[in-house]
This record gives structure tokens, sequence and C-alpha cells, in this order.
């Protein structure tokens, strides 16, 4: 068996790569645009986090709250320009808090300690409790809905803070994580958790979970679990132990009440009670540890995916996407329209994003014809299925983003090698 160390430096090892794929190119912010800002106090901090906040432009007077935890060696500022989190605050409405680690040498969260994985208890995730209080109070926004999100170290604290903060979470969303309590322990790192050889029975798992918090009696969270079947960091194993565990603490059965593909290659499974979905699980067949992370899909679940009126300003979207090229959709089809834009581009490969935006009248399904220069190959795709990787490509909306109101947005993304010159995007509505 590999040691920690060897682990730690396979997992981490391949988030770099992730980061490079993703980063977006920021422009200089307008002065009405939103930025991320960091909050230097808000309260009981006993590892001494920093709270990074993204206030979009526009929001409601009582604004929902999504928290986005970063990887190993990653930090706030990282997550906040590699992940579309932000870009999705701006279209609905929501605030986005990015704690960042400041103690671990490995940039990693604190889900090992008794202290973490108690309510109140201390260390990150009593900072993490922290910084949504402070953002109730100081934002006035709304306690009924605050969420929690993150990838490996953040899906792991992900799992803690469901299930250490029931109180404060309405529902996570974890990509390539373990369960609760699964690195326990008196060191930050578990080989035997991430090599997937701890397994518990439903009961046990749930227990670990009630203990966390034994006199809370309220609603629990609902959770969305996310996890490649090729993991061979945080072993794929690990994805069931989750499903056992959120199962028992839900009391549903581990047989699920419905199972689908909503991506070639994708199953989804979900446990629900009566018409409410408590548990989603997505494996992703084939998909290593460097899993395409499905943010629309995570706000789709947390049922924040309304936008806002007004509508995010163009000086707040700009700040964020560097020369957009958009092509109407052609004569007569004017039910939506897409606009490619280069989210990120280096020597020989970028990443490309697509928003997708209904006409004057709501619509069920779209279509987009994504037309790549020649040479040009998609690597990597999300929330859109792609019918080929070059091309005129047509891409077809999932089942959580085709359904778009008059003037609404939604946007799919992709990795590509070569060069965006010369891409268009047009789009009909099906």
């Amino acid at each position: 068996m590999k040691t920690p160390t060897v682990l730690k430096t396979v997992l981490w090892g391949v988030i770099p790569l992730l980061v490079a794929a993703f980063t977006l190119l920021l422009a200089p912010t307008a002065a009405t645009a939103a930025s991320l800002t960091e909050v230097t106090s808000f309260g009981a901090n006993p590892s001494q986090l920093k709270m990074y906040v993204y206030l979009p432009a526009n929001r409601p007077a009582r604004p929902a709250v999504v928290v986005a935890v970063h990887y190993c060696h990653g930090d706030a500022v990282a997550f906040y320009n590699g992940s579309d989190f932000a870009r999705l605050a701006d279209q609905y409405g929501f605030i986005v808090i990015y704690p960042s680690v400041t103690q671990a040498s490995d940039g990693c969260f604190d889900v090992a300690s008794a202290a973490t994985l108690q309510h109140n208890g201390g260390s990150d995730s009593l900072g993490i409790a922290s910084m949504v209080r402070y953002a109730l109070t100081t934002y006035d926004a709304d306690p009924a809905r605050v969420f929690a999100t993150g990838v490996s170290s953040g899906a792991m604290m992900t799992n803690v803070l469901l299930g250490a903060y029931p109180d404060l979470f309405k529902a996570g969303s974890a990509f390539a994580g373990v369960p609760f309590a699964c690195f326990a322990g008196p060191n930050s790192w578990n080989g035997e958790c991430a090599s997937g050889l701890i397994s518990k029975t439903p009961q046990q798992w749930g227990d670990l979970v009630r203990a966390a918090y034994p006199g809370f009696t309220g609603t629990r969270p609902r959770m969305q679990l996310w996890h490649g079947t090729a993991d061979t960091v945080l072993h794929y194993n690990n994805f069931g132990e989750e499903i056992k565990q959120w199962t028992n603490v839900f009391g549903l059965s581990q047989t699920p009440t419905s199972t689908d593909t909503p991506q070639s290659g994708w199953t989804r499974t979900r446990y629900a009670s009566g018409s409410t979905v408590a548990l989603e699980a997505v494996s992703m067949q084939g998909v290593s540890h460097n899993l395409p992370v499905q943010a629309a899909a995570a706000i789709a679940f947390f049922g924040l995916n309304t936008a806002t009126s007004p509508s995010p300003s163009p000086s707040a979207s700009a700040s964020r996407s560097p020369s957009p090229s958009a092509s109407p959709s052609p004569a007569g089809t004017r039910a939506c329209t897409a606009t490619f834009t280069p989210a990120s581009v280096w020597a020989g490969g970028f990443v490309g994003a697509v928003k997708v935006t209904a006409g004057s009248t709501a619509i069920s399904a779209w279509r987009v014809t994504l037309t790549l220069p020649s040479g040009d190959t998609v690597s990597n795709s999300w929330n859109g299925q792609f019918s080929a990787v070059s091309g005129a490509i047509a891409v077809t909306n999932l089942p959580y983003n085709g359904a778009l109101g008059a003037g609404a947005t939604t946007e799919f993304g992709f990795q590509s090698s070569g060069t965006p010159t010369g891409t268009t995007a047009t789009c009909t509505a099906t």
C-alpha cells in the first residue's frame, strides 16, 4: 500500500491540471461590477481560515448563500477563478462564500479531527459555519437557502458540513469526496479511507453523522454526490459508502426510487421520500479524480436556477469573460441564441463556454451547433450532450438545463486542443 505522503502527492498532483484548464481570464473590474472580497473578521475561527465573498451586483432582498470549498493545494481565489459558481451567482443572484486554508502545509481542509467532526467543536468546520452566520447577519441572507459544495478535499468538507451543521445547511453537492468521518483519526490524511478500504454498514455510517450533533431534531440537508469510476485517488468505493451513509441518515432504502442516464456514461440514482429527492448520486463511467465539476447541476439541485430581476449588469459579466463572439440563430428560428466565449487559453488548447439564451418566449429544450476550426478536438465537456469531438458538433441540453423562461440563460462548456479563433455557435429550440 502507498504511504499517506505518496497518496497525497498523487492526489494533489492532478489538481494543478484542473486549475490550468479551468482558470478564467479576468479583465479589469468595472466600478459597478461585482468582485471577490476578503472578509477579515467574521467570528470564531480556530484554524485561521480566510473568508472571501462574492456578492453579485444584482441580488434579491434575501439572497441564498452557497459555500464553495476548494481542493488541496488550492485556495479561495483559485477556486473562484477556476469554477463557474461566481458566474452562476451573477445569473441567479446568490452569494458565494469561498473559504481558504492558511495553516495546513498541503492546503487541505481538516476533515479528520474530533473537533471538526462535532457541531461547534472547532477547527475548519466551525470557521466555515462562522462565515455562514456572518453572511446571514451582514448581508441579510436567507437562512432557509444555505448550501455547500466542493471538490475533492472540498467535497470531503461538504460531507462534514452537512453532518456537523445540519441546522445551517439545506443541501450539499460533493464532487469526488468520501463519507462523513471516513478520514477520522489523529492524522490529517487517512490512506485507508482514500484507498477505499473502509466499509461500514449503513447504520454505522449513519450513527457517525447523528453523533456529530446529537441534539438535532430538524430536517436533514439533502445531498448530491458525484464520483468517477476510474478515481484511484479517492477510490470509487467511497461513492458507495457515501450512498450507504446518507440513505441511512434520511431513513431511506438503498434501493433507488429512480435510475436514469442524464449523459452518456453517467448513471444517476435518486432516493426520494415522497416527492422530495433527499439523495442524488451520479456515477461517471471511466472518469478519473479530475472530474468535470457540474456547477450548474449543483445549483439546479439546490433549487437556485431561477434568474433574478433585473438581470446582472453587462459590466459584471464582462469582468469575468473576455471577447465574447455571438452567433444568432438562423432567421425564422430565433427562439434561442448561443454566445461562445474563450474562457481560458494556453499554448495548444483552450476552455470554451457557450451561453444559451431563450428568446421572447419560454423554451423546453435547445440544440446548439458548435463549429470548431479544423484540427481542434474536444477532450472534455460539461452541462451539455456532445454528439462528436470535432468539426460541427451538435450539443443538446441535459435534463436539468433544457427548459428556459423567456430571456433566461444557461451555459455549457468544453476543453479543446487547438485555438478558439474561428469557433462559432448557433442555437435552435427543439
